[in-house]
C-alpha cells in the first residue's frame, strides 16, 4: 500500500540538539526551541538529522529527543525522524521506534563507512529493505558532503517503484541532479532540497520543499522565499535567495554546526556549544557571524 500521500510541501528545519554544560541533552531547552518555531510558518521538523549531531547521540538520547519534540510540536506540524544508521537492521529498528512515537516519515541517509562497497545495488537493497519494514514513509537522504556518496538519478528512479519510498532529500546543491531526479520520478514522489543556496532554483524545477540548516536561525526568511516562489513572485524570490547566500554559507560550510548554534543565539533561540569532538567557535568566527546577521537587518 502506497504511503506517498504525506504532504512535504514547505520548509523544514533540521533541529539542532542543545547540550548542557555537563554534555547531556537539554530537553527542556529543545522543547522551548520547538515551541518558538511553532509560531513561524515552518511546515514541520526534521529531528535527529546531520544538523542535530545525530552521529554523536546514543539511541536512548535519540528516543528522548523524539519524545520531547513530539510533545512540543503543534499538531499540524509534519515530523520527520532521522533514522539512518550504518546497518540495515539497526536502521529498521530505529525507524520502527520513531514510528511508534508518532513520527510521520523517516529520513534515511546512505550508509557510508564501507563506501567503496556501497554500490547502487547495495544502496538499492538497503533502501528497499527499510521501505519494506517501515510502518511510515521513507525518505532517501543524499548528503555527499558528509558521506562521500551521491545518490544518482537512476537509483532514485528505480526506488520510486517501492510504494513506501515517498521522497528524497538531496543536499549536494547540484541543481542539475535535482532536475534530473524530478524529471525521472513520478509526480507523487517528493523531492526536498537540502541546500538553501539553491532553494529558489530547486523550487522552480519542481522540488516540493526544503530541509534547511539556516532555517534553524532564519525560519521566517526561508518561509518567505518559499512562499514567494510558490506564488510566482519571482522578483521577490530572487531578492530573498540572494539575501540567504551569505548566512547560509556561514552556518554550513564555513563555520558548521557551531556557527549555526551561535547564529540561533543571536536570533533569540537556544544554541549552545556543539558536542565534542566538534570545536566551539573562536572570537573571530563569532564576530563574522554577527556581521553577517547584522547586515540582514
Amino acid at each position: 500500500m502506497s504511503q506517498r500521500s504525506i504532504n512535504l510541501n514547505g520548509i523544514f528545519p533540521p533541529l539542532t540538539t542543545p547540550f548542557a554544560a555537563d554534555g547531556s541533552v537539554e530537553l527542556q531547552a529543545l522543547a522551548a526551541i520547538v515551541q518558538k518555531y511553532n509560531r513561524t510558518g515552518l511546515a514541520g521538523y526534521v529531528v535527529i538529522g546531520s544538523t542535530g549531531e545525530s552521529v554523536y547521540l546514543s539511541e536512548d538520547e535519540k528516543v528522548r529527543i523524539w519524545e520531547t519534540v513530539r510533545g512540543a510540536a503543534d499538531s499540524g506540524k509534519v515530523l520527520i525522524a532521522g533514522t539512518g544508521c550504518e546497518s540495515t537492521a539497526e536502521t529498521i529498528a530505529l525507524t520502527r521506534r520513531a514510528a511508534g512515537l508518532g513520527y510521520h516519515a523517516a529520513l534515511v541517509r546512505t550508509p557510508a563507512y564501507f563506501k567503496s562497497q556501497m554500490t547502487a545495488a547495495a544502496l538499492e537493497r538497503h533502501f528497499r529493505a527499510v521501505g519494506d519494514a517501515s510502518p511510515i514513509p521513507v525518505l532517501i537522504y543524499s548528503v555527499p558532503q558528509f558521506t562521500g556518496l551521491k545518490v544518482e538519478a537512476p537509483l532514485v528512479a528505480g526506488l520510486t517503484e517501492h510504494p513506501n519510498i515517498a521522497g528524497l532529500k538531496e543536499s549536494s546543491g547540484d541543481v542539475q541532479l535535482i532536475a534530473e531526479i524530478r524529471w525521472t520520478t513520478p509526480a507523487d514522489f517528493q523531492v526536498l532540497v537540502g541546500s538553501a543556496s539553491v532553494l529558489y532554483p530547486a523550487l522552480c524545477i519542481g522540488a516540493q520543499g526544503a530541509v534547511l540548516a539556516v532555517a534553524c536561525a532564519l525560519p521566517e526568511l526561508c518561509v518567505e522565499l518559499y512562499r514567494a516562489a510558490c506564488a510566482g513572485d519571482h522578483a521577490r524570490a530572487r531578492v530573498l535567495q540572494q539575501k540567504l547566500l551569505e548566512p547560509t554559507a556561514a552556518v554550513t560550510s564555513r563555520f558548521g554546526i557551531a556557527g549555526l548554534k551561535f547564529a540561533m543565539e543571536l536570533r533569540g533561540y537556544v544554541g549552545g556549544a556543539p558536542r565534542p569532538p566538534l570545536l566551539p567557535l573562536d572570537d573571530a568566527a563569532r564576530a563574522e557571524i554577527k556581521r553577517i546577521l547584522s547586515a540582514l537587518d
